[in-house]
């Protein structure tokens, strides 16, 4: 199905305007709030009722629908809010004392991504103690005595083992950056701060491109967003560069440099340094200028192609972290596609895969999509988001994890591509994600204090009503916002401010920012990714064949649409080819795997191991290995090994390659080299770091490198050597 759903009924429209306040109907379902004489809401839904209770915080407003809704994500955080946490995984499923937040009602234990983003989206403000101690539990030492001695922050089970193929546990300092008033918790956090950045500097950080390696931020199921040829092959993934990954680095240089300020200056500067230089490779390599979009991730590593893929939350956090200037920010926001349910978390769709990540919206992600939306001032996204959001929490009676994208609904039956196939009411970051909506999002309190509201004036009939005034008390801080006599604009913003006390009174104004209208005509599914090219030798020419019609790439870039097959010169440097498919309605398919040919020179022996260049240049390193601790899409024992290379006459090289979980005998992530024509180097390869190094994974009962100690091996076979450049 293409653009938007056809006779389906937006939040607001299913009623007479007295009554839509209370009630919304949609795709044949209706959810009606009532308040309680008594104090209170019950929320009646085709399938039963729940009875919320009143809440410390609240919003008064003229709709007891988003009153009451406020009031059921507090009261799905307090569900969320435990003694003690488990996860069959750790400890043999045993209870965890911890004062935390669990994840939701079917996952009762606390991951890195999950905690971090609910915790910056809003709970840092709701419940600072639970947030600290919950992001302290995700903190450990080594227990492994080579080790580099320090607190690092845990990237949970992932795919191939974990880091560094998944590489987002940076986000953790999202959230603990609004927690630094504490001065113990402050000093903990740039203390992890510091090891985790040096660690990622040291093994993911592409010195060639100026970007850190791994997988994309939550999108942790491979073949949903990547192609599909990397479920059984991760090594991709290793050495690619995903753009939410990269902005959350970005954001912690950002804080390393503030919070090194007062400690050390120099850190400071170097921090700033490598922040603005990360900014711009971000803009340099993410951005299609053809799109008007950034790219959600590119690779590989020596010859990064361009995909045809784009995803909500990395766009999100570019926007509102300032990667994206203002331009661009507009640009790639308002080309964004939306479904009249809601905004996709990635696009295009695979047409070939369950629902997930994959046809589905994410109530987190649209909170991000939400303040996204405020910072380029786009009122119709602004009002699409939290429509979304507040549809969503009231026909599903919770904050669910998930939601498919054209119905919005927990669940579709379509055969084998049914779903979404993991879902779970009062999801954290879903919950912190509506709280978000009401506090930021409608009331505008920003994270430093000040009240910067930006309503759409299509909300103010459901907001307002016949109504004057809205109001929220949270907590110390109560805001009361006044409609202005004149609706004569788009945008509802702060205008006369006045505080008394702990309440403070805005009196909103209309003004008429330029309309960025909803891309509501996108196609929904993008081309099947197709086979890898059979590339052959014919005299001095690589035969490059394919399946029908493709459009071919050569070492990163397009090199023109072929039918059946091509010639390409034989160099003596590696060639690399990969093939996409253009659909009829102009959006490309994934990349096939690509296939690699060139001079390739197998070293083998015991290590060290010695080789002499034949020629002057660059060369690719990479380990022929097996990595049989593991399933490829979960771990912790993905092997980190660094190959030191020592040519004559030239500096020694620490190359970092991952070993990741593999089905038999791969090709590890790859690092270069430079060297001279006649030179002997030497190569030497000793254990890097990897998960199960820190001592929290000792506690680890679902796999290897866990309970019984850190593992951090690979069966190692020849070390491949093949020139660049």
């Amino acid at each position: 199905m293409l653009g938007v759903l056809a006779g389906a009924v937006a939040l607001g429209q299913a009623a007479a305007p007295a009554d839509w306040q209370r009630r919304l109907e949609w795709q044949g379902k209706a959810a009606t709030m009532e308040a309680i004489p008594s104090g209170g809401y019950l929320l009646h839904l085709p399938n039963g009722e729940r009875r919320i209770n009143a809440q410390k915080l609240a919003a008064k407003t003229a709709s007891p629908l988003f009153d009451g809704l406020f009031a059921m994500a507090q009261d799905d955080l307090r569900l969320d809010s435990v003694a003690a946490i488990k996860d069959d995984a750790f400890d043999h499923g045993q209870s965890i004392p911890c004062a935390c937040f669990e994840t939701g009602e079917k996952w009762h234990y606390v991951w890195t991504r999950d905690l971090s983003y609910a915790v910056d989206l809003a709970l840092w403000r709701l419940d600072p103690a639970r947030a600290k101690a919950s992001l302290r539990f995700k903190l450990s030492e080594v227990r492994e005595p080579s080790a580099p001695a320090g607190e690092y922050v845990m990237q949970d089970t992932g795919s191939g083992g974990s880091w560094p193929i998944s590489t987002d546990r940076i986000v953790w300092f999202l959230a603990a950056r609004h927690l630094l008033d504490d001065k113990v918790f402050a000093d903990q956090v740039y203390g992890a701060l510091t090891a985790t950045l040096a660690q990622d500097r040291q093994y993911i950080f592409d010195t060639q491109l100026g970007l850190y390696r791994g997988e994309t931020s939550f999108l942790d199921w491979r073949e949903q967003s990547y192609p599909g040829w990397t479920a059984k092959d991760v090594t991709f993934i290793g050495q690619s560069f995903a753009l939410s990954t990269n902005v959350l680095h970005y954001q912690a240089l950002q804080l390393a440099a503030q919070m090194a300020e007062q400690r050390d200056a120099g850190k400071a500067a170097d921090y700033a340094a490598q922040a603005q230089a990360l900014k711009a490779a971000i803009n340099a390599r993410f951005w299609r200028a053809d799109r008007g979009q950034y790219m959600s991730y590119i690779g590989g590593a020596d010859h990064p192609v361009p995909y045809e893929a784009y995803d909500l939350l990395g766009l999100s956090l570019a926007i509102t972290s300032g990667v994206a200037d203002a331009v661009h920010a507009r640009q790639a926001l308002a080309n964004y596609p939306v479904w009249e349910a809601g905004s996709p978390v990635i696009w295009p769709e695979r047409a070939d895969v369950p629902i997930y990540h994959n046809r589905a919206i994410w109530p987190f992600v649209s909170a991000y999509a939400l303040r996204a939306a405020r910072v380029v001032d786009d009122p119709e996204r602004i009002a699409h988001e939290l429509r979304s959001l507040m549809r969503g929490a009231a026909l599903a009676g919770s904050n669910m994890e998930n939601f498919e994208l054209t119905t919005q609904a927990v669940h579709v039956e379509d055969g084998a591509l049914s779903g979404p196939v993991v879902d779970s009411p009062r999801q954290l970051w879903s919950v912190a994600g509506y709280l978000d909506m009401v506090i930021e999002g409608v009331f505008g309190l920003q994270a430093d204090g000040r009240i910067e509201p930006k309503l759409p004036t299509s909300l103010v009939p459901m907001l307002f009503g016949d109504k004057d005034r809205i109001r929220l008390k949270l907590g110390e801080r109560d805001i009361t916002l006044v409609r202005p006599a004149k609706l004569d604009g788009n945008l509802l913003v702060a205008g006369q401010e006045r505080r008394d006390g702990a309440h403070t009174v805005v009196t909103l104004k209309a003004v008429q920012v330029a309309a960025l209208p909803l891309r509501t005509n996108a196609p929904l599914y993008a081309p099947a990714t197709p086979d890898a090219p059979n590339v052959s030798a014919e005299g001095k020419s690589w035969k490059v064949a394919v399946k029908g019609e493709a459009v071919l790439y050569l070492n990163g870039a397009q090199h023109g649409t072929i039918r059946g097959s091509t010639l390409m010169p034989k160099l003596a440097t590696q060639q690399c080819f990969s093939v996409t498919r253009m659909g009829d309605n102009g959006i490309e398919s994934l990349h096939s795997p690509s296939v690699c040919v060139g001079d390739t020179m197998r070293v083998a022996g015991d290590w060290p191991r010695e080789w002499k260049a034949p020629r002057t240049g660059r060369f690719q390193a990479a380990l022929d290995y097996a990595n049989d601790h593991g399933p490829i899409n979960t771990g912790i024992t993905a092997a980190v090994q660094v190959l030191t290379v020592r040519c004559d006459g030239s500096d020694a090289k620490a190359v970092p390659l991952v070993l990741p979980h593999s089905a038999g005998q791969q090709r590890s992530t790859s690092g270069s080299f430079a060297t001279q024509a006649g030179a002997h180097c030497r190569f030497a390869l000793e254990p890097g770091f990897n998960m199960t190094y820190l001592g929290h994974f000792g506690h680890y009962t679902g796999g290897k490198g866990g309970i019984d100690g850190p593992l951090n091996t690979a069966t190692i076979g020849d070390l491949l050597v093949t020139p660049l450049l």
